[in-house]
Formats: structure tokens, C-alpha cells, sequence
């Protein structure tokens, strides 16, 4: 475990805020003082043109060069360069509250990472503990991980509706929190670690925020209330049930607490509320991983989008996670070998991984509508905007009949058309085509020659019917059987956004 928890003082946070924003420390006036190709280097892990541009720049920018190195770099600075840098704040009192230390040479470094994160509504400073590259030595079992992967994938696929009460499950540094601060009027972030919650309290104050942080696992904190929308970036990872590291170990085995979390859901969401969260899942041997995710949404009532994103074997898993924690060589192997010896005795054969988002309806009623899916490509991740179309569309069809979409007028989207060919005897012969909604999660349909023209016509001028009795008399079938063998694509074209209700 790390000493006292740090940044319990207002007075030196707000301080603190001070200098960082007089000094321009956001992610704009970062890149612009050491430049694109040093800013895309530090974007890689690649921190010496970094340090180097931040060594050679002028009078007018030292103050935001110090703190660069400091908090970004992890360099050691002079203490009377660091005074300079915070004229608010004594270095002094930054010792104290667990933000630098003092070297045996008198040089001062960063105890933490604070660092400047922008979305598309503002800029944000983000307080965490260092990562394993900035530091000697694993990381502690208390351990506040910052701004990653992970985090930044959650925060685009957060629907932003505005909405009243929002919770925040598991929000260590308080990353999600920051960006539901711009659309929820009322904000509950739990987390069982309590260094976690006074880095969420640091980061929530250095923005002007204020959130209501609780401690205690899942819904425990918040018993017997209900939100309109719900996030968690959990613990996720699958394991023997220790919690070697409380960011990443829940302390229950397997993909339990993920299991806990869908199932305890429906107890907690409003009328028309939406939770997402990141989840990790085990597929055992010879199993399909949908059945495992479809086992946790039954009996919840609730519509889910779920989208596979990765598979990973037992050991690329480990190895994912072993690279986190800073461990030296032997212990990170002693580590691994025991970890794979527990997937082979559960008769593990990978873990997926990826994102579950569930809507509770406005009125019950009806089966629910869950679509779990595997959707790998790049460029398809879920956002927020994606998946606020997607429920939209699936309630679209749970309520147009068959008769009234055929009176309805469609509109294509903007779409290609992608073919696939084999030489043959006489030249190239197709043998697939799908039209392709680029940006779209899974927005690709399947197409013949008579649905590519059904596409091509659906210019939001016919009713769909009428389309279809067109396409019918000139392939010569009956318009009544192409409209059977029809509306099952179109109803699937519609769920992918590739066609929509022209108004």
C-alpha cells in the first residue's frame, strides 16, 4: 500500500489548478510548446524529443516546460526551477500533499501523474499515480490507474444524453465521472479503494466539479436508488479471485464480478435508462462466448447490445496483464505460470473482451431485444452516437409492422458497395457483394443483385412496396413473394442503419 492519501487539502489543489492553468498546462498548449512530432513520439511512449524541446524552451514557456518534465516526463528538476513553476503553491507544500519528493540531492520529481486530457466539450487535468514506466519497482496494490485504452474507449461510447442522476462504478482517478460532468445534472462515483477516491476528489476539484464519491463494491454504496444512466470501467480481469492490484483485481474468480454487475443492473436503472459498461468474459472449452454473456442478461429484462471486440488466448491475456504492473522479470513469470496453470484447470480457452450496453424501456412490456455480436474491425468502435442509433432503430422495428413498412418511404445511407471477384475462364467472376456503412459498428450487409437495386432505388420518392412491384415486373416473380423474401433484408438493413425512414 501507498503512505497517506494525497491532495486532501483544498486550499493547495486549488492552488495548484492555479498554476497549471496560468502556466498553460492543457493538452492544446502541451503540443504547441514541444511541437507534432514530439507530441506523436509522447503519444507512443517515446519521451526524449520531448524532454529535449522542453530543455531548450524560452523564458515565456519555462513555467509549462517544468511542469511538462515534471508530471510527463518524469524528470528531475532543480527545486528553485520548480519554485518558479508554482508561485501559488510553496514546492513545499506539493511535498507534503503527495504531489513531488525530494531526492537525497536535493532534485524534485513527481509522485504523481497529473496530466491535461480534451474532449470535445472542454479540457480537464486528471489526477493518478504514475504508471510502471515512470517508476521504479511495481506498482502498489492500491494502485490509481490513469488516462487508458480502456478508459478513453468507455468515455466515446457513453451515450451523452443529458440525463438527471448518473452512477459511476469503479471510477478510480474519476475519468468517466469528469466527461458525464458536462451532460448529468447529478453525479454518484464509487470505488472500493479509498486512494482511488481521494485522486477522483483531486481531479473533481482541480475541474470546479463536484461529485458525490462513496466507497463500498458495486451497488452497495447506492442501495435502493435508481439513475438514468449507469458506467463502470470494473475490474474486470479474469483470474483465480486474488487482488494482487485493486485496479485490475476484483477478488472474486473468473468473470464473476462482471456477472454480479449485469445481473444487479436492472435494480438500479430509471424508466429508459442505460447502463454500459466494459466487461471481460470467459469461453470455455468448445463453448460459444455468446451463451456465456446471454447466461447474465437472462432474466434482466433489459435490451443489450453486446460487442466482442477482442479474443485473446490464455497467454497473450496473461502476458497483457503482466506488462501493467512493473513486476521484475521472475515474479512477473512465477505470476504468468501460475495464472495459466489456473485457465487450464478451468478448461479455459480465451477470454473475451468488449462492451455491454443495456437499456431499460420506458414502458415493460415484450421480450427483450439483446443483439450480441462480434464486431473486430478498426474503425468500428462502438461510440456514444452509434449506440443511441442503434436502440432507436431496434425500437423502430419492435414497432412498424410489415404492412406499414411497405407504405413507408426509405432513404439509402451513404454507403459503399464493396465486391469480391475470382479469375475464372472468362475473366473475373463475382462471387460476393456487401454494401458497407463506413464508421457504422457491424454496418455491412450482405447484397444480391436484386437487394443492390432495391438499395440503389430506396431514394426516400417511392414507398417500399411500390419499389418492390417495380423490382418484381422486371425480374419477373411475384411482387408478393419478392416482399416475403424482401423485408427480412430490409428490416436487417434498417437495424444497421444502412437504410432509414425518409421524413
Amino acid at each position: 500500500m501507498t503512505g497517506p492519501h494525497p491532495l486532501v487539502d483544498h486550499a493547495v489543489v486549488d492552488r495548484l489548478g492555479q498554476d497549471l492553468r496560468a502556466a498553460g498546462y492543457t493538452s492544446d498548449g502541451v503540443g504547441e510548446l514541444i511541437g507534432a512530432s514530439a507530441n506523436e513520439a509522447l503519444g507512443r511512449g517515446v519521451w526524449w524529443p520531448a524532454l529535449a524541446v522542453t530543455r531548450a524552451a524560452a523564458d515565456h514557456g519555462a513555467s509549462l516546460a517544468t511542469i511538462v518534465r515534471l508530471f510527463l516526463l518524469g524528470a528531475d528538476e532543480p527545486a528553485d526551477v520548480v519554485a518558479q513553476a508554482f508561485p501559488s503553491v510553496r514546492p513545499e507544500a506539493l511535498v507534503d500533499a503527495g504531489v513531488l519528493t525530494v531526492g537525497a540531492d536535493g532534485s524534485v520529481r513527481a509522485a504523481l501523474d497529473i496530466r491535461p486530457h480534451a474532449d470535445d466539450v472542454r479540457e480537464y487535468l486528471v489526477v493518478s499515480d504514475q504508471d510502471s514506466a515512470m517508476r521504479a519497482g511495481p506498482v502498489a496494490t492500491d494502485h490509481v490507474l490513469g488516462i487508458g485504452g480502456a478508459s478513453v474507449s468507455l468515455a466515446r461510447a457513453v451515450i451523452r444524453t443529458p440525463a438527471r442522476r448518473a452512477l459511476d462504478i469503479g471510477t478510480g482517478c474519476g475519468i468517466q465521472a469528469l466527461h458525464l460532468d458536462n451532460h448529468c445534472d447529478e453525479i454518484v462515483a464509487t470505488d472500493t479503494n479509498p486512494r482511488a477516491l481521494a485522486l477522483a476528489a483531486a481531479t473533481a476539484r482541480l475541474n470546479q466539479m463536484s461529485w458525490d464519491l462513496r466507497a463500498g463494491s458495486l451497488f452497495e454504496p447506492v442501495a435502493g436508488e435508481r439513475f438514468d444512466l449507469i458506467v463502470s470501467n470494473p475490474p474486470f480481469v479474469v483470474g483465480a479471485g486474488g487482488q494482487d492490484y485493486i485496479y485490475r483485481d476484483s477478488g472474486i474468480a473468473g468473470d464473476g464480478l462482471c456477472a454480479d454487475l449485469i445481473r444487479q443492473i436492472p435494480d438500479h436503472l430509471n424508466p429508459g435508462g442505460t447502463a454500459q459498461i466494459l466487461a471481460n468474459w470467459v469461453v470455455p472449452h468448445d463453448t460459444d462466448w455468446r451463451d456465456r454473456v446471454r447466461g447474465w442478461l437472462a432474466g434482466t429484462g433489459l435490451d443489450a447490445w453486446v460487442v466482442q471486440r477482442e479474443f485473446a488466448d490464455p497467454i497473450t491475456y496473461i502476458s497483457l496483464w503482466l506488462s501493467d504492473a512493473g513486476e521484475s522479470a521472475q515474479q512477473a513469470a512465477d505470476r504468468g505460470a501460475r495464472w495459466l496453470d489456473w485457465f487450464a484447470a478451468n478448461g479455459i480457452d480465451g477470454i473475451g473482451m468488449g462492451s455491454i450496453t443495456l437499456r431499460r424501456r420506458s414502458r415493460d412490456g415484450g421480450e427483450p431485444d439483446q443483439t450480441i455480436e462480434e464486431i473486430t474491425g478498426a474503425g468500428e468502435e462502438v461510440t456514444g452516437v452509434e449506440a443511441e442509433a442503434f436502440f432507436a432503430r431496434r425500437h423502430y422495428l419492435r414497432d412498424i409492422s410489415d404492412e406499414r413498412l411497405l407504405a413507408t418511404r426509405l432513404s439509402t445511407s451513404p454507403v459503399f458497395l464493396e465486391e469480391q471477384s475470382l479469375p475464372g475462364s472468362e475473366g473475373w467472376q463475382q462471387v460476393s457483394a456487401t454494401v458497407r456503412r463506413p464508421g457504422g459498428p457491424g454496418a455491412v450487409l450482405a447484397v444480391d443483385e436484386v437487394s443492390r437495386a432495391l438499395l440503389a432505388g430506396c431514394r426516400g420518392q417511392v414507398p417500399l412496396g411500390a419499389l418492390l412491384e417495380l423490382l418484381a415486373g422486371f425480374h419477373g416473380v411475384e411482387p408478393d413473394a419478392l416482399a416475403a423474401a424482401a423485408l427480412p433484408v430490409v428490416r436487417e438493413a434498417i437495424g444497421r442503419g444502412i437504410l432509414y425512414e425518409a421524413t
